[in-house]
């Protein structure tokens, strides 16, 4: 049985939006079971699992978007804020440095600003 991805997207944001958290994810998981590469479901559940707190299974869902679109900023920074969260300064520090390598600096523009910004954080702090 094929299920419409776009209606469950819609009702997973939904779900995350009135406090359902569990159901949202239970929502998105489906969708990942007949789309398992839907970048927008992946995002959701990563933010999901992140704001709950389950910050070992937001790495998973961030360490694949960024393996699935190496150049593109949100999934880095998810992925950074959650190495970061997580107390893996070196590891996120590196993640930051493998997307400024890489990316597109006139595309990704808001995230090398947002990161070079952080740096700029970082060494006032020292």
């Amino acid at each position: 049985m094929s299920i419409d991805i776009g209606e469950n997207l819609a009702r997973a944001k939904t779900l995350i939006e009135q406090g359902q958290d569990a159901k949202a994810r239970r929502v998105l998981q489906e969708i990942l079971t007949e789309a398992p590469d839907n970048q927008a479901a992946l995002l959701m559940l990563g933010g999901s699992y992140f704001c709950a707190g389950m910050l070992q299974e937001a790495e998973i869902v961030f360490e694949r978007l960024v393996l699935s679109d190496p150049g593109r900023g949100e999934y880095s920074i998810a992925l950074f804020n959650t190495l970061w969260k997580l107390g893996r300064t070196e590891e996120a520090l590196e993640e930051m440095r493998r997307f400024l390598s890489a990316a597109d600096r006139v595309k990704e523009k808001k995230t090398v600003k947002q990161y070079l910004g952080l740096v700029k954080a970082l060494e006032q702090g020292d």
